[in-house]
């Protein structure tokens, strides 16, 4: 494919009008956050009401923050793809975005297999580690490890996903997602509420839905004539581009891993309050994934448009798309943050009819709600130095700011102040100072920058 033909295809984020081309990509995004939302929390509404709160608790209290370690550690390598292909495909070169696109599927598997074969057999440990409630540990169990088995499909989605997302096409990966959701919806009634399989037919219609994702995406890149297509006898590693992979997506996965990890922590002390708290901080944090997937998907658009825009050099751009994207980060916020408020109850209510759960859920999205706007900084900024290609330092900002300061947090706050409140206020206490700090570094470092690239 010429370079003329290519510009064709991506002069929306590198030539047109910014904030208008950012929504055109972000607005698929966000219709696939919604998708994605109702995709990981059918099962727990689902057994929620069909089986019960022990249920609910197996499949959203320490299996999901399991879950949620390994497949965030992935997503922040797969990011670190994103961004390579990103900045090569802004800057026209065919042969690299075809080497680092076929690089990026080959590490996918490899990593899909290791996930798979230690997730099975360490699933137990890892539950017992957490302190999981006796009365649902056999089931997190079972949840985790069927959820395991399907790993390989779920790696190969995201990163396939990622790898349409980072040449500027967001509507493909949310037709798929579309797709798969709405069979994850009819085989979890099927499997929980018809045929009564419990949480083993919940994990059974995540991963058969995951497999569909995953052949869907394929399909779509193996049919590619363009230079981002696949080729099955291209899929290897190559050292250069896996290397500058790593470069980039490494430190992106310490600080995802790092975020779950302490997560996992909160949860272990989530978990010795009992059943009904493990239970409402599921629920709360289901319902609360309608402001952080739509975060996250809006700095999914972020990180491309600087990329592409990094990568074709053309950094008034990136000036541009930094400003515009605070203003629409702010009135995402703002706007998510009035509707989870007042909503709170008919969210918590979609995975259980337990009053006292409802109630506990409602405490903790008042308390959490009004802080998300603490949280704009942090992912506007951790996601334009990403698109550059800058990941080291905010990495080691963002783990000492919002994974250290946390766990300090609950070590020495919780024993002087042993109240449920003070899990929940190691967040903003966390995320005022990350995103201070990551403010500070990018003005700091910007002139380097510019200067790099003239260079």
């Amino acid at each position: 494919m010429r370079k003329d033909v290519q510009e064709k295809d991506y002069n929306g984020i590198t030539q047109g009008v910014i904030w208008q081309q950012l929504l055109i990509f972000f607005f698929p995004l966000l219709f696939g956050t919604f998708f994605q939302m109702l995709y990981n929390t059918t099962d727990a509404v689902i057994v929620g009401r069909f089986v019960g709160t022990v249920a609910l608790s197996a499949i959203g209290g320490a299996a999901s923050q399991i879950v949620n370690v390994i497949v965030g550690a992935f997503l922040g390598l797969a990011s670190g793809a994103s961004v390579v292909i990103a900045q090569y495909y802004g800057a026209g070169d065919q042969d690299k975005t075809s080497a680092s696109v076929h690089t990026a599927i080959a590490m996918s598997l490899l990593f899909g297999v290791v996930f798979t074969v230690a997730g099975i057999l360490f699933a137990g440990p890892s539950l017992e580690g957490l302190n999981t409630p006796s009365d649902s540990f056999a089931e997190s169990k079972i949840y985790l490890q069927i959820y395991f088995a399907g790993m390989i499909p779920n790696l190969i989605y995201n990163m396939g996903a990622g790898i349409l997302r980072a040449i500027g096409d967001s509507k493909r990966p949310l037709y798929y997602l579309i797709i798969s959701c709405l069979a994850n919806i009819g085989l979890d009634l099927f499997f929980v509420a018809i045929l009564k399989m419990g949480v083993f037919g919940a994990a059974l219609a995540t991963i058969l839905c995951q497999l569909l994702s995953a052949v869907l995406v394929m399909a779509c890149l193996l049919r590619s004539p363009e230079c981002y297509g696949v080729r099955i006898s291209e899929i290897r590693i190559r050292r250069f581009y896996m290397q500058r992979i790593l470069q980039i997506g490494v430190p992106a996965m310490v600080q995802s891993l790092s975020y779950s990890l302490t997560n996992v922590i909160l949860q272990a002390a989530v978990n010795a309050y009992g059943t009904s708290y493990v239970a409402a901080w599921a629920a709360c944090g289901k319902a609360d994934q309608v402001f952080w997937m739509t975060s996250n998907s809006f700095g999914i658009a972020v990180t491309t448009f600087i990329g592409q825009n990094y990568g074709a050099g053309k950094m008034d751009r990136v000036r541009k798309c930094i400003r515009e994207s605070l203003i629409i980060d702010t009135i995402i916020t703002v706007s998510l943050s009035l509707f989870l408020w007042f909503m709170t109850d008919i969210l918590i209510g979609m995975f259980t009819t337990d009053k006292d759960v409802i109630a506990l859920g409602r405490m903790m999205m008042h308390f959490f709600v009004p802080c998300y706007v603490t949280f704009i900084a942090v992912e506007i900024f951790s996601d334009v130095l990403r698109g550059m290609g800058d990941t080291f330092a905010p990495m080691l900002i963002c783990i000492s700011g919002i994974c250290v300061l946390r766990i300090l947090w609950v070590i020495l706050a919780r024993p002087v102040r042993p109240q449920f409140s003070t899990l929940m206020w190691s967040y903003p206490v966390s995320w005022v100072p990350t995103g201070i700090l990551l403010v500070l570094y990018f003005i700091l470092t910007w002139g380097r920058k510019e200067k790099r690239l003239r260079a």
